[in-house]
Parts: C-alpha cells; structure tokens; sequence
C-alpha cells in the first residue's frame, strides 16, 4: 500500500460519521507521530475520597488519551465509558461535562485507541504509528485497571532476581519499571521491562484504598481488577492474557498470576 492510501485509511478511522459524531478524541491522532516523555506524568497524589483520574495540566498529549462524549440520556450519571487500547479493554472516567483526560504510555510502533460512550451507543476509533524517538520497546507490560470509581488498586510485580516494582520503588536496575501510577477512579497502572529477565515472575494486586459508598453497604467496597499480561508487544509474536480478579475490601492483597519468561 502506498504512502497516500496508507494515510487515507488511518484518516477513515476518525471521520465524524454516523455514530461517531458525539464523541471527540483530541489525542491521539491519525497518522504518523514521534512518541516523547517530555511533559509525562504519571504519578498522583494520593488523597482519598479520589474520584477522577485525569492527567496533569501540562501531559504531554504523546502521553495521554483526550476527549469528549457527549452526554445522552440513556447512559446513567457518572456511569464509565470503555476505553480499547491496542485490545485492552478497561473503564473510562467521564466527567460531568463529558470530558475524558487519561495519561497513558503508548508503545513504539501502530496502535489502536477506541473510546465508547457510556450507552454503548457511540464509538471513535483512531490508529496512529507512534515513532518511539529512541527509547527501548516494552517486551513485557502488565496493565492493571479496576471497575469502581473512588477506589485506589496498586500493581506490584516480583521478578526473577526479587526485585520488587510498585509504587515505593518505581524503577529497578534490571530494567522493569513503574510507567503509570493513579489513586482513583478505574486505573491504569502500567509496570513494563525493555529487558525481561528469563525466570518467574510474580503479579500482586493490593487493594490500597477507598471503596467510598453509602455507609453498611459492602457492595459499596466489592471491585473488579483486571490484570493483562502483554509479552513481545508490538511484534508479529506478541500474546496477550487477561485476569478478572475480585477485590473486597480495603487492605487485601493477592496473588493474581506466577507465570515464567519467556
């Protein structure tokens, strides 16, 4: 495929047709574009009832996922959007005004983002190659998110050597490192490695905080994590495995999958 039907496809897959008129994805966009950490964050501040899980002002848009859908009437207040990212599917922060603002880390190379409104009834989709200016492909992610609001799920990974990645120590020497830390809403939390080592590896998942709700009412604590494991991403051998796990209550910390790599 030359380089002008190549960029008409991708420019198909953001046209404001049909049902996807109501929804707005400010980034990414379309095309070709050179991936940068500059203005990244990933980290925030714990503070607890948290409800939202937007980026900082000043995200970097090569490291975030921003919109706007427009509000309906079928869809339940304050009810979640779904986010697709490259097949991983997860929940989606609204806010009141329809805006949408998730920090995320892309890979080097195609990817897909798909947002759906809350009603099911509305869809955008965007596919863009995301040129990463340098930095070492992830050989092996796990993302994390959850489905309740005001709720904090933490991501810790164990590997080979017993290193132990998570929110108090974010980056180890073998390379595997915290990339996306958030306190609220549905996640995600991303720990990835350029240079796995061969071995088993542990996934835990704690149950840090919040389940704020109607005070007796324990449903109000009960959330549902979801863990991915993506090995050899962005390659013709690339596999991925997805874990529903049940979290139910503050405090709980579990053991979500032993698996070896490679």
């Amino acid at each position: 495929m030359n380089h002008r039907l190549r960029f008409a496809s991708l420019l198909l897959c953001t046209l404001p047709f049909g049902a996807f008129a109501e929804i707005t994805l400010d980034t990414p966009r379309a095309g070709w574009r050179t991936g940068s950490d500059e203005g990244a964050h990933f980290m925030q501040e714990v503070n607890y009832p948290s409800s939202a899980v937007n980026s900082a002002p000043d995200q970097g848009d090569a490291a975030r996922i921003l919109g706007r859908i427009k509000s309906t009437d079928k869809a339940p207040t304050g009810a979640p959007a779904r986010l697709v990212v490259n097949g991983i599917s997860m929940p989606l922060k609204v806010q009141d005004d329809g805006r949408f603002d998730r920090p995320f880390v892309f890979p080097s190379g195609s990817n897909n983002v798909e947002v759906r409104s809350p009603d099911g009834q509305q869809v955008r989709r965007v596919q863009f190659y995301n040129n990463g200016s340098g930095e070492t492909p992830a050989r092996l992610r796990v993302v994390l998110s959850w489905d309740s609001d005001n709720t904090d799920l933490d991501l810790h990974l164990v590997t080979p050597d017993g290193g132990h990645v998570w929110y108090g120590e974010r980056a180890l020497a073998n390379g595997a490192a915290l990339d996306v830390d958030v306190t609220g809403g549905f996640g995600p939390e991303m720990i990835a490695s350029p240079t796995p080592l061969k071995g088993e590896y542990l996934v835990y998942v704690n149950y840090y905080g919040g389940g704020y709700g109607e005070a007796g009412d324990p449903a109000a604590e009960l959330t549902t994590a979801q863990v991915t494991l993506i090995s050899e991403e962005g390659t013709p051998n690339e596999k991925q495995e997805s874990f529903l796990i049940p979290m139910r209550a503050p405090g709980e910390l579990t053991l979500v999958k032993r698996f070896s790599y490679p």
